[in-house]
């Protein structure tokens, strides 16, 4: 079992944790993690993208000459799509771009993801995070003593609204609940950081 450090919230080595070995210490699959990628950022796409057909562009109720005796080419509406200011053929229309992986595919992936993170040594587990009241400046303070310096995914047992006004304002900073990890968020972010309590949850669902 993967075995990696327990902090408390001042930065200070409380200990060690031993890691699911199923959840955290498997062989990472770089190409199920790739397709859980382009799944979440599908999703993410709006399709609001549209284009007018000839029936939608202004103008163009009557025919532009007659049919025939003018020596010029049939045209029924100035409107069509040959036209300056036609419409589109085949343009875009609003759709979604959402689909679903298999069950066990999306399992495999965040599965993944949080072993490479061990792999790489950028996970850290702390004992508790909690603060009395949203104050920017003590996350810092609780970043700092970890040595984090870059992009950070912040893991939480539940949705703690405190810790999550906290890091609102710290760039590169996210905060998700354990229920919400996903394999974007954490491949997007160089550390991964979870409570003990996190962790736990975790391992439960995925174990």
């Amino acid at each position: 079992m993967p075995k990696v450090a327990l902090f408390n919230q001042t930065g200070s080595q409380v200990g060690d944790i031993e890691l699911n070995d199923s959840v955290f210490g498997i062989e990472p699959n770089n190409h199920v993690m790739f397709e859980a990628v382009i799944m979440q950022r599908a999703s993410l796409r709006q399709g609001t993208h549209k284009t007018k057909i000839r029936s939608e562009v202004a103008g163009g109720g009557r025919k532009p000459w007659r049919q025939k005796g003018t020596g010029r080419a049939r045209q029924g509406s100035i409107r069509s799509p040959q036209w300056r200011g036609g419409g589109t053929v085949f343009g875009p229309t609003p759709r979604s771009y959402s689909y679903k992986l298999p069950k066990k595919v999306r399992r495999l992936a965040i599965k993944s993801a949080l072993s490479s993170k061990v792999l790489d040594e950028n996970i850290l587990v702390l004992e508790n995070l909690a603060f009395e009241a949203p104050r920017t400046k003590e996350f810092a303070g609780v970043l700092k003593g970890l040595a984090v310096d870059s992009k950070a995914l912040i893991v939480t047992a539940g949705v703690d609204e405190n810790v999550a006004l906290s890091a609102r304002n710290l760039p590169g900073v996210t905060v998700v609940a354990a229920d919400g990890i996903n394999v974007l968020d954490v491949l997007n972010h160089d550390k991964l950081i979870m409570t003990k309590a996190a962790v736990e949850k975790v391992e439960e669902v995925l174990a």
